[in-house]
């Protein structure tokens, strides 16, 4: 790859390495220039600008970072292309990833424009939540640097496997010494429930049972009977040795003790044994918390289908300090408003209140645009896309535009404060949204050219924890429609007042801005006047209103 600064005269079919700022809007870095974009450049001003050029034997970041992602994607992951030379692996449902790390340390090593990140060995992630991301950090990669890492990533066993939780039937054993409060164990019961559920499982079998050697045994055995694949035992005492309670039950009911301890706090008083086909989990009372456990760590892998060994109870240690102590505090506050791990939930609002001043009698929502009325081709791509639900905003002629809308799957708000401005429809949708979405994509009812593409590109990008909570596209170096807003402005925008937007919260906060570019006009495209409707429809065939 060629790489630095080349005169304006010259940089047509360049990369634009850095982004230009112009009178009439922004140049992209990655931008590949035409003659339009030398034509904004020099009545900008610019003589010259920096660019790479690709040469024979270099392979573009977008084609690189997807070529070793697919390569990547053997071990059950699921590849998607990103932009600026970003590929993800997504886990296509609940479960675990396992991670051969030298080799993942091999493939950074190769090249030090090709990056690997990935989530930590056997963390549990969520159905589409990124498990791993390709990142080309130049415009291009060697072709043969790109070949080395995809022989690795091919050799042998995949180096990114996903293990999905499987159905396991479990079974529960809590122990009761005197004094012990019923409440307690129920309390217990629920939390366990919970913590199950997130593994997509429930308590098959529950038995309750004094804190003695010979009912705790029995109970064992019951379980083991009915089929159970996994017991854990919440013993009323902790376990403090082999020749403790629980561990001499699971030896009397004619079970083995596999290990005892556990280099995770909290969690070192976990018991792993075994009974028939039956592992047995004898957890300390710590375990009542819903917070994260080490004995989660072990019924994790034993849900996915991956065996768990004493030697891999000894190597939970790295990374196994959970427990908040003095010196190494936990920031409480930042832990209840951290995200879900798992992927983010996007609703959607599609605003069609508007009363189509600009257009004249005619109710451009309901104008004819290749075949259809312009919202119903809005909405059709928010439905098509992964955000979801689709809420829709009436105002104008309300009737009318649901009518349109009839037959698709689609949640509709009436504001009858439309004719006070844009804010009042923000504020009317947003509240009819769901409380427990992590953002919204906010899009126009007289947009028909926006996809659906368009739309995932934007919940692709969107990523909180490193800073892009405002999602919004671009083309041709222009920002458009629709943005994808993160739920920390939803208070923001329901104050906002007038016929206005949430615009100027873009500026405030450009900092959590991210632009995805995107190859479609149309995310530019409203058609709000005569004049574009009917451009709009010469370019496409002539399309007409209906009578």
């Amino acid at each position: 790859m060629k790489f630095g600064e080349c005169p304006l005269a010259d940089a047509a079919g360049a990369i634009l390495a850095h982004s230009v700022r112009l009178p009439d809007g922004t140049l992209r870095k990655g931008l590949t220039l035409e003659d339009s974009h030398i034509a904004r450049l020099a009545a900008g001003g610019v003589k010259s600008v920096t660019v790479a050029r690709l040469e024979s034997g270099d392979i573009s970041e977008n084609d690189a970072a997807r070529a070793l992602a697919d390569a990547l994607a053997r071990g059950g992951l699921v590849a998607s292309s990103g932009n600026t030379g970003r590929a993800n692996l997504r886990a296509p449902a609940s479960g675990l990833v396992v991670l051969d790390a030298e080799r993942i340390h091999r493939m950074n090593a190769v090249d030090e424009a090709i990056t690997i990140a990935t989530v930590a060995p056997f963390e549990s992630v969520a159905a589409g939540q990124v498990a791993a991301t390709v990142k080309v950090i130049t415009f291009s990669v060697a072709a043969d640097k790109l070949a080395d890492c995809i022989d690795i990533a091919r050799d042998g066993t995949p180096p990114l496997h996903f293990a999905p939780f499987g159905s396991k039937r479990i079974g529960f054993v809590q122990t009761r010494l005197p004094g012990l409060k019923p409440a307690i164990l129920d309390k217990a019961s629920a939390s366990m429930a919970a913590r199950l559920a997130d593994l997509g499982l429930t308590v098959g079998e529950e038995r309750r049972c004094a804190h003695n050697l010979k009912d705790v045994a029995a109970a064992l055995r019951e379980l083991a009977d009915a089929g159970c694949d996994i017991a854990l035992v919440l013993g009323a005492s902790a376990i403090v040795d082999r020749r403790d309670v629980v561990p001499m039950a699971v030896l009397d009911s004619g079970g083995a003790i596999e290990h005892l301890g556990l280099p995770v706090d909290p969690g070192h008083l976990t018991m792993m044994a075994r009974l028939d086909d039956m592992r047995v989990l004898g957890i300390p009372g710590s375990a009542r918390s819903p917070r994260l456990h080490g004995f989660d760590f072990v019924l994790q892998r034993l849900v996915a289908g991956i065996d768990v060994t004493p030697d891999d109870l000894t190597r939970m240690g790295v990374g196994g300090l959970l427990k908040e102590i003095h010196g190494r505090p936990m920031p409480r506050e930042q832990e209840e408003a951290a995200p879900d791990d798992a992927a983010p939930r996007i609703g959607a609002l599609l605003l069609a209140a508007g009363r189509s001043r600009r257009m004249g009698r005619v109710n451009k929502l309901l104008a004819e645009v290749n075949g259809a009325p312009m919202v119903v081709h809005a909405a059709k791509a928010l439905l098509a896309s992964r955000a979801g639900p689709v809420v829709v905003v009436l105002g104008h002629e309300p009737d009318a535009v649901e009518a349109a809308l009839a037959g698709l799957d689609l949640s509709f708000v009436r504001n009858p404060d439309y004719a006070d401005g844009l804010s009042t429809s923000l504020k009317a949708g947003l509240a009819a949204l769901p409380a427990d979405i992590d953002g919204a994509v906010i899009a126009l009812g007289d947009m028909p050219g926006v996809t659906a593409g368009d739309i995932d590109a934007l919940i692709d990008a969107f990523e909180p924890t490193a800073g892009r909570t405002i999602c919004l596209p671009v083309h041709d170096g222009k920002r458009g429609n629709p943005v994808l807003w993160a739920r920390r402005y939803f208070a923001d925008m329901g104050s906002i007042s007038g016929d206005v937007g949430a615009r100027h919260l873009i500026g405030e906060n450009a900092d959590q801005v991210c632009e995805v570019p995107r190859n479609n006009r149309g995310v530019l495209i409203d058609l709000d006047t005569p004049e574009a409707l009917a451009a709009h429809r010469e370019a496409n065939g002539g399309q007409k209103n209906p009578a």
